[in-house]
């Protein structure tokens, strides 16, 4: 018993350990160099931000998006690299920024807040808020960099070529994962809900959830139409087909965690078993990691 409790331990520290870098890690000491790509004349993204080397790891995707009367990003990237967001957004606009949207909580969306001051309206759905506001870095007078404006089940900003749509359908990587819909583009930011072609992370401190994943993930699919590219979280850009794809592959993994627990199964067994072959081009980092915070989801 002693044994398990010490492996099961072990398990829940190896986790940690690649989670919580994804969220703080630190910017680097010597320059910080952000890549941009253009998609649209008024939407940029800006990259590095695929997790793994501390050299150029900067956070989430972050969108740039160019409206009459400023600009909006769409999160902030880890504390620190703040100047070399601005630096690249003043490389294709002379406009402010004027209005953040983080997607979600985690420090490597929302790590600079704070740098575009009090001026700047920042928008989140209201648990991202929430959660939040349980972190470090927005306590204290640092809570003014807080969302200002928040939603909870769909909320429309701007007009026309300016227009936003920002939705949440449920618990996904958090309980409060926005989606951003761009409609005269017709270009979707997921956030992390979907980061990657791996497992998700699905953050249990903060609401998430890998047994409600692919449930929310086709309230997405169902509910949004008339999109034809997807910024995911932290890879390069994706279309509607590979979002369909990361759906069934969260259900796969759900339903599997799930009956392997019911055979009472370990997770070491389940992860042996779950077959990840049938989704070429996805690896196999974090797929551990979600089939354990399901277990414990299913625990509880």
């Amino acid at each position: 018993m002693k044994r398990a409790m010490v492996l099961g331990l072990l398990l829940v520290v190896g986790m940690l350990s690649l989670v919580v870098p994804a969220y703080q890690q630190p910017a680097p000491a010597g320059p910080r160099v952000v890549d941009i790509e253009k998609l649209k004349d008024n939407l940029y993204v800006l990259t590095s931000s695929t997790p793994g080397n501390a050299a150029t790891f900067s956070g989430g995707n972050v969108a740039v998006f160019i409206t009459e009367s400023g600009v909006t990003l769409v999160d902030t990237k880890l504390a620190g690299w703040g100047q070399a967001v601005l630096d690249k957004v003043k490389s294709v606009t002379n406009k402010p920024v004027t209005r953040i949207i983080n997607t979600h909580t985690h420090g490597d969306h929302t790590g600079n807040n704070n740098f575009f001051g009090t001026s700047v309206e920042i928008v989140a759905q209201e648990n991202t808020k929430a959660n939040m506001a349980k972190m470090d870095a927005f306590k204290g007078d640092n809570s003014k960099f807080l969302p200002t404006k928040t939603y909870k089940d769909k909320l429309t900003i701007g007009s026309g070529k300016d227009r936003l749509d920002l939705y949440y359908f449920g618990a996904a990587h958090t309980s409060g994962d926005t989606f951003i819909v761009f409609p005269a583009l017709r270009i979707l930011h997921t956030g992390d809900a979907f980061a990657w072609k791996d497992a998700p992370l699905c953050d249990r401190n903060n609401g998430g959830s890998c047994i409600e994943f692919p449930r929310t993930l086709q309230k997405v699919i169902a509910g949004i139409k008339d999109i034809d590219a997807v910024i995911p979280g932290h890879s390069p850009m994706m279309t509607p087909k590979d979002l369909r794809e990361f759906q069934r592959f969260t259900a796969d993994l759900a339903s599997h965690a799930t009956n392997e627990m019911k055979a009472g199964r370990s997770v070491d067994e389940a992860y042996a078993s779950f077959k990840i072959d049938k989704y070429p081009g996805y690896k196999n980092e974090r797929v551990k990691g979600a089939i354990h915070a399901a277990y414990d989801e299913l625990k509880k």
